[in-house]
């Protein structure tokens, strides 16, 4: 004879005030949903407006819908999250304005940051930036939007990576998630297979310790994914359920 299983559903919040453990509990699982939507957006089955209704993901992470507006709280300091008095939680929908702010911050940002990077690149680095770029070319070789949409962006947030910053990993995969709702919404174009050579190029110059030159490369390089912005729109196409599947 075997014994029924008792499911087990995650602390809440009062419980996680007084035990450590079940504190550590209630962040892990908001965090995850955290990390599930921002992955479903960032490789674009979440499309910019869909509304994030909190009883669907509750029964989709089996957890309570105070942990799930939890999650939708941080995402909405993520800014990829809309929270709507009475209404709810919408995936974000960023002006024009905003997009070319946010290109104009990571020009900013990523400059420095691979000039940093030259400074103290290991051949460690260079190993794993270089099988990051193979496995971006063998997913735009195979069609496979979901997965090369996702390498394509971490790239980015790999070069940060190396560095051993945390606050800059934190500050570029933010900037990168807003992008992709940016490029769902305004990008005419989606030249995967241009990106994948210009992040071999940046890549090269990096190798080679020019400093100068993969400043220049990463600066035309999301200059010209910003000039391919233009006035357009799309609607969800998938439910959340199936968009939040692994």
């Amino acid at each position: 004879m075997t014994a029924s299983r008792k499911k087990t559903s995650p602390p809440s919040v009062a419980e996680s005030a007084n035990d450590p453990a079940a504190a550590q509990a209630v962040g892990n699982t908001t965090e995850h949903i955290v990390v599930a939507v921002t992955r479903a957006i960032v490789e674009h089955r979440l499309l910019p407006g869909a509304k994030l209704v909190e009883q669907k993901l509750a029964d989709r992470f089996g957890v309570s819908r105070t942990i799930v507006r939890q999650a939708l709280f941080r995402l909405s300091q993520l800014k990829l999250v809309r929270l709507e008095q009475a209404r709810g939680a919408f995936v974000a929908e960023p002006s024009i304005e905003e997009a070319r702010e946010v290109f104009a911050v990571r020009r900013m940002v990523e400059g420095q940051m691979v000039r940093q990077l030259i400074a103290q690149i290991k051949p460690a680095d260079l190993k794993l930036l270089k099988a990051h770029l193979k496995a971006e070319r063998d997913a735009v070789a195979r069609i496979d939007v979901a997965t090369r949409t996702k390498l394509l962006f971490d790239f980015h947030v790999c070069m940060a990576q190396a560095l051993g910053n945390q606050v800059l990993v934190d500050l570029i995969q933010e900037l990168v998630s807003r992008c992709s709702l940016i490029t769902l919404m305004y990008q005419s174009a989606d030249d995967a297979e241009a990106s994948n050579a210009e992040h071999v190029d940046i890549l090269k110059a990096i190798e080679a310790r020019d400093a100068d030159l993969a400043a220049d490369l990463i600066d035309r390089h999301l200059l010209t994914v910003e000039r391919q912005l233009t006035e357009r729109r799309r609607v969800p196409t998938l439910r959340i359920e199936d968009a939040l599947l692994d």
